[in-house]
């Protein structure tokens, strides 16, 4: 995987993100973008984190920048953190992908860098900063504290008092965090599975073997939920007291209603139960990214919410709690939607009470890995001819009826399923995503459909 630079920040091999390259892009960003009263400094629990958050921090202080150096805390706890500083930031970390790779996530002070930012990082790379004094070093070891005590100001002490929650703490940055938040909301909390190796774990395509494990853990120990997190905590994972794993779009959906969202926005890939019910008073749908969700959310402004099928939840308002106000953030976060769920389920009896209020729409979703994107794209330009894609939903039983091309192709079929198929954005995969009317449909689907883009692929 050669490094690749987007919205999603810098993404790589660790044996080519050399302290040059990383370097390069550090410079870049901060002769392109604001920075305000500084940098702030964050890395997740990877191997190779802390000598890269090392070439980091010296390389902006010898462009001339103040660094806080948080060490190794969740993504949106040094997003929050450093837009109360009013100060840029760079966490380093892979996200969800394998510890082979990492990468550095670039924020402005007032959030997530866009498209814009791109742009000018990329026209800033290999241009001399200007000469300036270096820049002053200090260390903050509260901005995660801050942000569990935020969440938990705004529920309240008993607001999880019924629950026993296990914590599948793996190699997460939050996983000591999130165990504290839980038990000051009264949770009675069991770690289980806590790894000192990284564990890349996409929250949006949880394979067959963890929801295995999830079951077992929740059985052995009489678990109510298990929750975690990827590598970097700005996605959670949710299940139920059966192991059954709550999709990101539906904890979306309950979190902005919970928190009372009036508009939403989501990607195109999202359950469309959100549009049902009337809860809301408008949705706006995006392509995938979050870059695209805050613009829609920036645009709309208002009570607006926003999340992505992988949980990511980005609160646009100031909201109320059932104990107190919830600042807004506009990057994704991991805590808000566990903690929401998890209080409405305590009032409901159960997860499962609480994602059965939801509309009866069920979505699934896969991957084929190490699939370049031009081979990704070159298939669904292919698909884009309507003899062949009646030929390919022939396959699986299903015709057209609508098709979508706000980001990849998707496809709302005559059974009122949806196939949705795209390139990953970040990593060199086929994504299909299918919403269906159960669960075992919509995973029948998927799995279906992964095996005749294979097909495609290789024949």
């Amino acid at each position: 995987m050669a490094p690749k630079f987007g919205t999603s920040g810098l993404r790589g091999l660790v044996t080519e993100l050399s302290p040059t390259l990383v370097g390069d892009h550090v410079r870049a960003f901060l002769g392109a973008c604001p920075t305000g009263t500084g940098l702030w400094v964050g890395r997740d629990l990877r191997d190779s984190s802390p000598d890269i958050s090392a070439v980091v921090v010296e390389a902006a202080l010898q462009a001339g920048i103040d660094v806080t150096d948080c060490g190794a805390l969740p993504t949106p706890a040094l997003a929050m953190a450093a837009m109360k500083a009013g100060a840029a930031a760079i966490m380093v970390t892979g996200s969800h992908i394998p510890a082979d790779r990492n990468g550095l996530k670039f924020y402005v002070p007032t959030g997530e860098i866009t498209k814009a930012d791109e742009a000018a990082i990329l026209a800033h790379l290999g241009l001399p900063m200007p000469d300036r004094p270096a820049g002053r070093l200090a260390a903050n070891t509260g901005a995660g504290e801050a942000w569990v005590t935020g969440v938990v100001r705004a529920f309240g002490a008993a607001a999880l008092a019924p629950l026993h929650v296990g914590i599948w703490a793996h190699s997460s940055v939050a996983r000591d965090l999130l165990a504290a938040a839980l038990h000051r909301l009264g949770a009675r909390v069991t770690e289980v599975g806590r790894s000192e190796t990284f564990i890349p774990v996409d929250t949006e395509a949880v394979g067959p073997d963890v929801r295995a494990m999830l079951a077992d853990w929740a059985r052995q120990h009489g678990l109510d939920a298990v929750v975690s997190t990827d590598g970097d905590a700005d996605r959670p994972l949710l299940a139920d007291a059966s192991g059954e794993v709550v999709p990101g779009d539906v904890i979306g959906q309950i979190t902005a209603a919970a928190v009372g969202a009036e508009t939403v926005v989501t990607p195109v890939s999202a359950n469309t139960g959100v549009t049902r019910g009337g809860r809301f008073s408008q949705v706006l749908r995006t392509r995938i990214g979050s870059p695209f969700v805050i613009a829609g959310m920036a645009e709309a402004g208002g009570r607006v919410a926003g999340y992505e099928p992988n949980g990511g939840f980005l609160l646009g308002f100031a909201a109320s709690g059932p104990a107190g106000t919830l600042p807004p953030l506009m990057t994704r976060d991991c805590l808000l939607p566990i903690v929401a769920v998890l209080a409405q389920a305590a009032a409901a009896g159960s997860v499962a009470a609480r994602v059965a209020q939801e509309p009866a729409r069920f979505t699934a979703t896969d991957r084929l890995e190490h699939v370049a994107t031009e081979r990704s794209a070159a298939l669904l330009a292919r698909l884009g001819d309507a003899a062949a894609l009646a030929a390919f939903l022939g396959k699986l039983g299903e015709r057209p009826d609508g098709l979508d091309r706000t980001d990849g192709l998707r496809i709302t079929l005559k059974s009122e399923r949806i196939l949705h198929m795209r390139p990953s954005g970040n990593a060199p995969e086929f994504r299909m995503y299918a919403e269906a009317e159960s669960r075992e449909a919509a995973a029948d689907m998927v799995q279906r459909g992964l095996a005749q883009v294979l097909a495609n692929l290789t024949g």
